[in-house]
């Protein structure tokens, strides 16, 4: 890998997709550089004057789209000012049925559309990852996961897989103007995933069916902003109607083989100590 190759610049390259793609680019042999508010690269979007610096040399970018949908025109006109010739977007599979979820995902989708250069867009169920890295590992780690799902199923993703997917799509000709949903191989409640949890972590962990109205009492009172949890709640608004339920094809469209399971994702995670008495532990004294 020399410094003139072909740069590939990773949005949120320290998040659960962007420090895996990270990892898988560079494994490859591709030269990818991650940016972050305070990662090697150094990228905000809430100073402008982070944004050309971190383009500086990219020839295509991996897009997290910014909170604010106002910001996601004037990134990808500098990034194709700037000699970005691909760009991949991660969406979020059915953004375009509850996009009030997160208007900066769709702003961003329609940036790349319009953006003159290639572009594929990648649409992910919602992360297993989820339960180890980010909402739902607290309260697992609690020994309660309460949420407004009802009983319809969730193909839950591997962050890896939306990772391996990325990195074909920045690497390789062929998936211009397309739009890929990606899932896991089979949908599972939120109630099963949680016994899933407590089978491979042989711990006592219970899932509790809110309303919608419960749910945003809850987040209100854990902390969440109100808007946070108003677009919480619209997200899984969608996930109730069954907007995400059925598994897609995406993954093996792009990579030629089966999506990870959520149960070797569990069992790999809990082996790792996601869910230990230590990581218990850690976060009570982080509290």
């Amino acid at each position: 890998m020399t410094t003139d190759a072909p740069s590939t610049l990773v949005m949120a390259g320290t998040g659960k997709t962007g420090r895996r793609l990270v990892q898988t680019l560079r494994a490859a042999g591709r030269h990818a550089r991650a940016a972050s508010r305070s990662g090697e690269v150094r990228f905000d979007w809430s100073r402008r004057d982070t944004w050309r610096p971190a383009l500086a040399g990219a020839s295509a970018v991996y897009l997290l789209a910014p909170e604010d949908p106002a910001l996601a025109t004037d990134f990808v006109t500098q990034a194709v000012d700037s000699g970005v010739g691909r760009i991949v977007a991660l969406s979020g599979r059915g953004i375009d049925r509850v996009g009030d979820f997160s208007p900066g995902m769709v702003a961003a989708e329609e940036a790349v559309r319009k953006s003159g250069i290639e572009w594929t867009i990648i649409r992910p169920n919602n992360f297993s990852q989820n339960f180890s890295e980010d909402l739902f590992r607290q309260p697992l780690l609690d020994g309660r996961l309460a949420l407004p799902m009802g009983a319809t199923p969730e193909p839950f993703v591997d962050a890896q897989d939306v990772a391996d997917v990325a990195a074909t799509l920045l690497t390789s000709p062929g998936h211009h103007e397309r739009v890929y949903d990606l899932s896991g191989p089979r949908a599972l409640t939120f109630d099963a995933a949680v016994a899933t949890i407590a089978r491979v972590t042989d711990r006592s962990i219970r899932y509790v069916e809110l309303t919608p109205e419960q749910y945003h009492a809850e987040l209100l009172a854990e902390g969440y902003p109100a808007e946070a949890a108003t677009a919480l709640n619209a997200l899984f608004a969608g996930m109730r109607a069954g907007h995400l339920a059925e598994p897609t094809d995406g993954v093996r469209r792009v990579l030629g083989r089966d999506p990870l399971d959520f149960d070797s994702y569990a069992a790999r995670a809990a082996a790792a100590g996601a869910w230990s008495q230590s990581a218990r532990r850690a976060a009570g004294e982080a509290v």
